[in-house]
């Protein structure tokens, strides 16, 4: 099936058009190629989300996904059970667009959580409306947030979000807060015009009691402006986070995981560092994602994508769906490619697969 429009997916796999496994071992877990195995799912709730963020949405929003499109939360909670149950993952986030903006949320975390089996299930969020939906959450059973803040300078928020919206996100973070939600993490994009705030953000974070991880900008946004000369990498970084922390010891916690963490004027505080393009971590991936369509996408950056909505609709048992999704995620390639001349960045941007 083929859509056009701004990043949604120009190409959807049939059902019928099963994924090459020349090679592939028998293993329960979604093993690819390269040897990696995924254990971290993404789950996408919608486009729709309630900031412009110029490095993710265009001005005037990504295209709608018609309703009926959408996974139901019988659906999501379903794929999380086969994810969980007969494919090895141990940590489900739900993503957006903005989650927020699905009114059943609260359905889709109690249906997930109640057949997750002791994986974690959190979500990322841009925090507005937390506030008045934390207890539904909790109550649901989420325990982890990751909220996206870029700055705590009211200009500069409203200047890269295209909303003045600062207020509503720290109102949704102390709700958090208050609800007894931890780690409560702290996402922020690497941007030029906010660079600047970074030393604000973390001792805004060290004060708050929040983990503050910055993200070197992907070549993801709707508007196609994301250029490798005037993106913030992880080194100017941290020398301008030098000028007043002590910055040590920097480690992963997890092999796998995206974050380098280094220590704050000696710990225990840490900041983190996710480079995902000056110091790719690609060789060790983890991840699978779904979107909100219910397709598989084995990479962020790789437009190949594997309908499971189609089989869930065509009556797949679940052995059948793990079969599909194991051989979507043995294509998956070894890297991002942003070191090559030849790199092609991907048809969907970030908004429309979800972070």
């Amino acid at each position: 099936m083929t859509r056009l429009g701004l990043g949604l997916p120009t190409i959807r796999r049939a059902p019928t058009e099963r994924p090459d496994t020349t090679g592939r071992p028998d293993a329960t877990g979604l093993l690819d190629r390269f040897g990696r195995v995924a254990r971290d799912l993404r789950i996408s709730l919608t486009e729709k989300c309630s900031l412009r963020c110029t490095y993710c949405m265009p001005a005037e929003g990504l295209p709608a996904i018609a309703r009926e499109d959408l996974l139901t939360p019988v659906e999501i909670a379903r794929l999380v059970q086969v994810a969980v149950r007969d494919l090895g993952v141990r940590d489900i986030r739900f993503t957006g667009g903005e989650p927020l903006m699905r009114a059943d949320l609260e359905e889709i975390i109690a249906r997930s959580t109640e057949v997750a089996e002791g994986a974690s299930v959190s979500m990322t969020t841009n925090g507005i409306g937390l506030d008045k939906r934390i207890g539904g959450l909790v109550a649901a059973g989420l325990t982890r947030l990751n909220v996206s803040l870029d700055t705590v300078d009211r200009d500069h928020f409203a200047r890269l979000t295209r909303r003045d919206r600062l207020a509503a996100v720290l109102a949704g973070i102390e709700a958090a807060k208050l609800a007894g939600i931890a780690p409560l993490k702290i996402n922020a994009v690497l941007m030029r015009d906010t660079l600047g705030g970074a030393v604000d953000l973390l001792a805004w974070s060290l004060d708050n009691g929040a983990r503050l991880r910055f993200i070197e900008q992907m070549p993801l946004d709707a508007d196609e402006a994301w250029a490798r000369d005037n993106m913030v990498d992880a080194a100017e970084l941290l020398d301008v986070l030098s000028s007043r922390f002590t910055l040590s010891q920097p480690h992963r916690e997890d092999p796998s995981a995206p974050a380098e963490e280094w220590l704050v004027d000696g710990g225990p505080a840490t900041v983190g560092i996710i480079a995902s393009v000056t110091r790719s971590f690609c060789s060790a991936c983890d991840r699978t994602r779904v979107t909100a369509e219910g397709t598989v996408r084995s990479c962020l950056f790789g437009d190949d994508e594997t309908d499971l909505r189609a089989l869930l609709r065509g009556g797949a048992d679940d052995a059948e769906l793990a079969d599909w999704w194991r051989a979507a995620m043995w294509g998956k390639q070894a890297g991002h490619g942003m070191e090559r001349s030849d790199f092609v960045r991907p048809v969907r941007s970030m908004g429309a697969i979800g972070g």
